[in-house]
């Protein structure tokens, strides 16, 4: 098995070519039901889409490590006025599988598509689905801590937000672990807060989508999503995978955030634009590497031929 390929083939007859045991993470957005489809290409109905990718998914879970964890990208149409159930048999069937659904994160579009319909709104986000092997898996959740948040400036600090309150200045309900009354049995106190400047995020994530598609693929994802997995189940050297990479986003967020990657692509004009585009992103910091060293050796020579300045010393007269 090569690492920093993409391979052109179909993901089923790929991933079984690979050893048990060895992806650290995969990360990727399949072709969903009864979408995405060109004359080369055949489209998956809605009624067979749970058929078609459990043989898949059983693969993955092979190829996984045990600590790692696989984020599918997804979400279901709205067909004669009603949404689509596969994703949620699908989750059901993966289950069967031995998948633990660990967690449902949210990608809401800054930009969503514009539209009117009868009975719904324009889709503003799409499913990012968590699956593990095992309950105990590899999560860096310092790696995409947010800002504290505006409600720190009232709450933590004083001076019109210049200057962090002393823990004696804040109020007696503030100081107090307060248990909610919901009757959740979450429990909080807002002094606990006072050291932090940075804290862990919510799972609603907000990206903007592909406008302006330059990447040339029909439903290519931002870098900044799979950026945000690769930094969250990953550490530097980690192997993270895409079985349907389309113009290679998910390879070149690894290759910038240092990790190995494999992708696989079936159509042939998808996989030739994943070739070029991580074979940029590998270029762009050596390109970065050379300008530096051109500028610091132009830096030295401009040092070396400056004349020195002399400091003239002139004579006065005494009374």
């Amino acid at each position: 098995m090569k690492i920093d390929e993409i391979y052109h083939n179909d993901c089923l007859d790929q991933i079984k070519k690979f050893p048990d045991n060895c992806i650290d993470l995969i990360v990727t957005s399949p072709p969903y039901a009864g979408k995405r489809g060109m004359s080369s290409t055949k489209k998956i109905p809605i009624e067979d889409y749970v058929e078609w990718f459990l043989p898949i998914s059983a693969e993955l879970l092979r190829a996984l490590k045990p600590t790692g964890s696989f984020v599918l990208n997804i979400k279901e149409p709205a067909i004669g006025g009603e949404r689509s159930t596969y994703i949620i048999e699908l989750i059901l069937e993966m289950k069967k599988q031995g998948w633990k659904w660990t967690e449902e994160y949210v990608w809401r579009k800054t930009t969503s598509f514009p539209g009117k319909w009868i009975n719904r709104f324009r889709d503003g986000w799409e499913r990012c689905l968590h699956f593990t092997k095992e309950k105990k898996f590899k999560m860096n959740q310092d790696a995409v801590k947010v800002p504290i948040g505006n409600w720190a400036k009232s709450r933590l600090m004083k001076n019109n937000g210049t200057e962090k309150r002393k823990i004696t200045e804040m109020s007696e309900d503030d100081r107090k672990r307060r248990r909610s009354k919901s009757g959740s049995g979450l429990e909080r106190q807002v002094a606990n807060w006072l050291d932090r400047d940075m804290v862990f995020p919510d799972n609603v994530l907000e990206f903007s989508p592909i406008v302006n598609n330059k990447k040339k693929h029909s439903a290519a994802f931002p870098d900044t999503l799979p950026e945000w997995f690769i930094k969250l189940f990953t550490d530097p050297g980690d192997l993270v995978l895409d079985p349907f990479i389309g113009s290679g986003t998910t390879a070149v967020a690894a290759i910038k955030l240092n990790r190995h990657y494999i992708g696989i692509e079936k159509q042939r004009k998808y996989w030739n634009i994943a070739q070029k585009n991580t074979k940029l992103s590998k270029a762009v910091p050596e390109i970065k590497k050379q300008i530096r060293n051109v500028a610091k050796k132009d830096l030295k020579e401009r040092i070396r031929r400056m004349k020195p300045v002399t400091k003239k010393i002139s004579k006065h007269r005494s009374f």
